[in-house]
């Protein structure tokens, strides 16, 4: 009961939103697929022109030859002369310092020297082998100016080859880099590749002795200045140490390397002399206390006689010989008595010289201490003397010793900034970073151009553009190409597919119920089922855009399913400019439609009359001289009013529309019409404007019909799939 309220606007409106969203299209995958097949020729075309045109140009392309030098470049730098730089030790592990380093490969600086230490731009053989003639070269007239000139431009030339050909790759992982060269002489280039890593050290080398050039001229000046400043508080120094007397015999320097105290000529003498009075009181003090000791012996002075000493040790002999005898003998016996006395004899001697010594030495302990006295009291006065003058020096020292710091610090300054300008000088003496690891040999074979790499640039180049190419011509290509574009596209229901070859296998096929043909055709008689309150539509017309879309195949197809429903109906054929009905059902077109309008009211004379479920005939008739004149008359409708009455469906195969005026006329004597529309046939703008021609008649369009689709479109469309089921059972 729902169905029969449904208006064919609501009914569009329902089909599109009762569609699921996995319907509104194929995946994106399958519609690339699809552009593919479609324009296959064409891609295969411009495939294998580009693959041509690869092959041409690479065999037309000069050859051209590479040679690779491979330096090391390391970060750190072996100091031989265990002198720190300008810069930090730390500055060449900087995460920089790779690419700092290839960028200065490919620096125009180096090109420069490469291009002075070869000569290139005077070699035209240079030139030659990058296919520039020397007769293109930049020419002046003579003169020397205009030699400098000319040369000065060729060798902006040979620099911007040189950077253009040359290739740096670091070989990745290590700390080597492949630096190659490329041209057409394999001896050249292999001479610039070595050149251009022999360069480059050299220049690493120029600008680590060049990176302390302004600081050794900056040190120079200021150790100038700082020699004169020197010169001068010294000689200041000299200068007042000679006027005030002021004799330094040594000088320290402590760790800062300040001069200390100085020993000068008056304090040496000072100290001479007070160690001396020192001396003179410690002896004048002894001479004192053995004067003021009275009949004494002086000890020392007995031990230091040789004759009391003779004396002694010949008696202590004696007495020894007398003791022995008195082991053997008694004191009574002569030997021993004569021993005795002579021991006697000579303890008188020696009791006698020490009488002597003693009254000897009393004399001259008195002369002794006043000796010592005097000269205890000279040096007493020559110590005040020095001390004073010694007092004076220190006052003067203080400005001594301005002068000596000034000139100290003067020394401390010139030192280091000389020490300083010694190490600059030979910073840069220090085991090279850079090293060639390979050197460069002329190659024996090309390396531009490759063949194989060429064909596949060119296979890849082709590939795109004939993807570029497709898809263009898909986009300027407007045809329905799926049936979900048909609610999208045109705002109108769509009633079904139909087969691709259902022109060439209609009649035959729908002979068979279980055809693929017939099925598609039931679909879309079941699908119109519900375009009216009533069911299938008593009258409708069938139209299309343009000739040849499935247009009088559909007519038949459904007059001829309608009629195995059991129902009577006829099928008018209104195409009088091309007739085809006739064909298809296998009758004459001697009389027709065109009778009738003209006015020939024998309308049963007219009818072909069908067969056993199988829909009647009524064939277009011979054709009239204008045939929009006779179908814009009231008859056509009376016929339809008059037919309806004794058919139950009447089916009108109405001409195309655009280009004609018949289509619109033949809308108004029927219910409504069904549009065909052929798969990848007309443009949507070509569709909208015969609908919108249609619509402007107050046309009722039941729906569309998708004529002469592919298989690989049709699991995708509304209605019934045919997956590969197209050539029937």
């Amino acid at each position: 009961m729902y169905q029969q309220h449904l208006t064919p606007p609501q009914l569009a409106s329902f089909e599109v939103s009762s569609q699921p969203a996995s319907r509104l299209g194929p995946p994106i995958l399958l519609q690339y697929w699809h552009i593919v097949t479609r324009w296959k020729w064409l891609i295969a075309g411009i495939i294998a022109a580009a693959v041509v045109a690869g092959l041409v140009i690479t065999l037309l392309i000069t050859p051209e030859y590479t040679a690779s030098t491979r330096i090391q470049i390391s970060r750190d730098q072996k100091n031989i002369a265990k002198v720190d730089g300008l810069e930090s030790p730390e500055s060449g592990r900087d995460l920089e310092f790779y690419q700092t380093q290839y960028s200065l490969l490919k620096a125009r600086s180096l090109a420069e020297r490469v291009a002075r230490r070869l000569r290139l731009s005077a070699n035209d053989a240079f030139f030659a082998a990058h296919g520039i003639k020397p007769s293109r070269l930049v020419s002046s007239p003579s003169g020397a100016a205009n030699k400098r000139k000319e040369l000065d431009e060729r060798e902006k030339m040979a620099v911007g080859l040189l950077l253009n050909h040359v290739n740096v790759d670091p070989v990745r992982g290590s700390a080597l880099v492949d630096v190659s060269y490329t041209s057409q002489n394999p001896e050249l280039t292999a001479q610039i590749a070595n050149a251009w890593a022999r360069e480059y050290i050299a220049a690493s080398i120029d600008r680590r002795f060049g990176s302390t050039a302004d600081a050794r001229r900056f040190l120079e000046g200021r150790l100038s200045d700082l020699r004169t400043k020197l010169e001068a508080s010294e000689r200041a120094l000299v200068s007042y140490a000679s006027n005030k007397n002021i004799v330094a015999l040594s000088q320290g320097r402590d760790g800062d390397g300040k001069t200390g105290s100085a020993r000068t000529l008056a304090l040496v003498d000072l100290e001479a002399l007070n160690t001396a009075l020192s001396q003179a009181v410690a002896d004048r003090v002894i001479a004192e206390s053995r004067a003021s000791t009275a009949g004494s012996v002086d000890l020392g002075a007995l031990q230091a006689s040789p004759a009391v000493s003779a004396l002694r040790q010949r008696r202590a002999e004696l007495q020894s010989e007398y003791a022995k005898l008195l082991t053997q003998f008694e004191p009574g016996y002569p030997a021993a008595r004569a021993l005795a006395e002579q021991i006697k004899v000579l303890s008188s001697n020696i009791a006698r010289e020490e009488g002597r010594a003693a009254s000897t030495s009393q004399g001259s302990r008195q002369s002794e201490y006043r000796a010592a006295l005097k000269r205890e009291q000279d040096l007493r006065q020559r110590v005040a003397a020095l001390r004073a003058q010694f007092d004076t020096q220190q006052r003067d020292t203080i400005q001594y010793n301005i002068y000596q710091r000034d000139a100290d610090t003067n020394r401390e300054l010139y030192d280091a900034l000389l020490q300083r300008y010694k190490e600059i000088g030979v910073s840069g003496v220090s085991a090279n970073n850079l090293a060639i690891v390979d050197v460069a040999e002329a190659p024996n074979a090309p390396s531009s151009p490759n063949l194989p790499l060429n064909l596949a640039i060119a296979l890849l180049a082709g590939i795109g553009l004939a993807g570029l190419a497709a898809l263009g011509l898909e986009q300027i290509d407007e045809g329905l190409r799926d049936p979900s574009q048909v609610n999208r596209l045109l705002q109108a229901p769509l009633l079904g597919s139909v087969p691709a070859d259902a022109d060439e296998k209609g009649v035959a096929a729908l002979a068979d119920t279980k055809s693929a043909i017939f099925e598609a055709y039931l679909s879309i008689r079941s699908n119109l089922a519900f375009s009216t309150d009533h069911g299938v539509p008593r009258s409708f017309m069938v139209t299309s855009t343009r000739a040849s879309e499935g247009k009088s195949t559909t007519s038949y197809a459904l007059a001829t399913v309608l009629a195995r429903t059991g129902k009577r109906v006829l099928l008018i054929d209104a195409d009088i400019r091309s007739p085809s009905g006739h064909e298809m059902m296998g009758a004459t077109n001697t009389r027709g439609l065109t009778n009738f309008l003209a006015g020939d009211d024998a309308l049963d004379s007219l009818i072909a009359p069908g067969a056993a479920n199988m829909p009647a005939l009524l064939s277009a008739g011979p054709p009239p001289p204008n045939a929009a004149e006779l179908l814009s008359s009231d008859r056509l409708e009376m016929l339809v009013n008059r037919l309806v009455q004794e058919y139950d469906h009447v089916v009108i195969d109405s001409p195309p529309v655009l280009g004609l005026a018949d289509a619109p006329l033949v809308a108004r004597a029927v219910e409504g019409c069904i549009y065909v529309v052929e798969a990848e046939g007309v443009a949507v703008r070509g569709i909208k404007s015969a609908l919108d021609r249609l619509r402007s008649v107050h046309a009722n369009i039941f729906g569309v019909v998708l004529t002469k689709l592919h298989a690989k479109h049709a699991g995708y469309g509304y209605g019934y799939g045919y997956g590969d089921t197209y050539g029937g059972k």
